[in-house]
């Protein structure tokens, strides 16, 4: 497609809404996915060490 102006290019021929929404839910998806990531790791290492403490103090 060739566009003859910025505008015509953001109003993709009517179906601005369309790509515009999925390049966006897409973008929103690849941000949150690591960051989702990175929290579960950290809670499962807390889990992990809170369990190992406890096994430690029952120790005799």
């Amino acid at each position: 497609m060739q566009w003859n102006s910025a505008r015509e290019f953001f109003l993709m021929g009517g179906y601005a809404f369309y790509v515009w929404g999925s390049l966006g839910a897409c973008a929103v998806a690849m941000l949150a996915e690591p960051w989702l990531i990175v929290r579960q790791r950290r809670a499962i290492e807390q889990s992990l060490r809170d369990q190992f403490d406890a096994q430690a103090g029952e120790a005799p």
